[in-house]
C-alpha cells in the first residue's frame, strides 16, 4: 500500500506540473502571437510606433522556448539519436544503455543548472533592464533556470526508470525482431 501511495503522489504531482507547463506554454504562445500581430497592425496599418512591444515578445518568447523544452523532456519527446539503441537486441543491455545515457544527460543537466544559477545570480547582483520598458532581465533569465532544474529532475527520473527496468529484466530476455521496449 505504501508503494502505491508514493506512486500515486508522484503521478498526481506530474499531472499538476504537466498542466501548469501546458498553461504557461499556452499563455506564452498567445502573448507572442498576439503581441506580434498587434505590433504589425499598429506599425503598418495605423502608423503608430509603439516602443517596448518587442521586449514583451522577447520575454514571452523566452518562457515559451524554455517551457517547451521542459514539456519535451517530461514527455520523452526531446531529440534523441537512437541508432545504437535500436541495434541492441538484448533487453537487459538495452535497459543498461538507457540508464547510462540517462546518467550522462543528468550530468549535462547538472552543469546547465549550475550555469543557469551563476547567470541568474550575476543578473541579480548586477541588475540590468531592457531599454524601453525597464523590465529586469532576470525575469527572462529565470526561465532558463526553471527549465534547467526541471530537465535535471526529469533526467534523474529517467535514470531511476532505467535502473528499475534493468533490475526487472531477466538476464536472458532477448527482443524479438521488430519488438520495441
Amino acid at each position: 500500500m505504501k508503494n502505491g501511495a508514493i506512486k500515486g503522489f508522484w503521478s498526481g504531482l506530474d499531472h499538476v506540473i504537466g498542466g501548469l507547463l501546458n498553461l504557461i506554454a499556452f499563455v506564452a504562445s498567445l502573448l507572442v502571437v498576439g503581441l506580434m500581430m498587434f505590433l504589425i497592425l499598429s506599425r503598418y496599418v495605423f502608423g503608430w510606433s509603439l516602443v517596448g512591444t518587442l521586449e514583451l515578445v522577447m520575454l514571452a518568447g523566452m518562457w515559451l522556448y524554455m517551457t517547451g523544452a521542459l514539456i519535451a523532456s517530461r514527455r520523452h519527446e526531446h531529440l534523441v539519436v537512437d541508432f545504437l539503441e535500436l541495434q541492441i537486441r538484448d533487453s537487459r543491455t538495452r535497459a543498461l544503455h538507457k540508464t547510462l545515457v540517462s546518467c550522462i544527460v543528468s550530468v549535462i543537466c547538472a552543469c546547465f543548472v549550475y550555469w543557469a544559477y551563476k547567470m541568474l545570480a550575476w543578473g541579480m547582483i548586477r541588475p540590468q533592464r531592457t531599454p524601453e520598458l525597464a523590465i529586469p532581465l532576470w525575469i527572462s533569465q529565470a526561465s532558463i533556470m526553471v527549465a534547467s532544474v526541471g530537465c535535471f529532475c526529469y533526467a534523474v527520473r529517467d535514470v531511476l526508470s532505467g535502473i528499475r527496468q534493468f533490475n526487472a529484466t531477466p538476464c536472458d530476455a532477448a527482443l524479438a525482431p521488430g519488438e520495441e521496449r
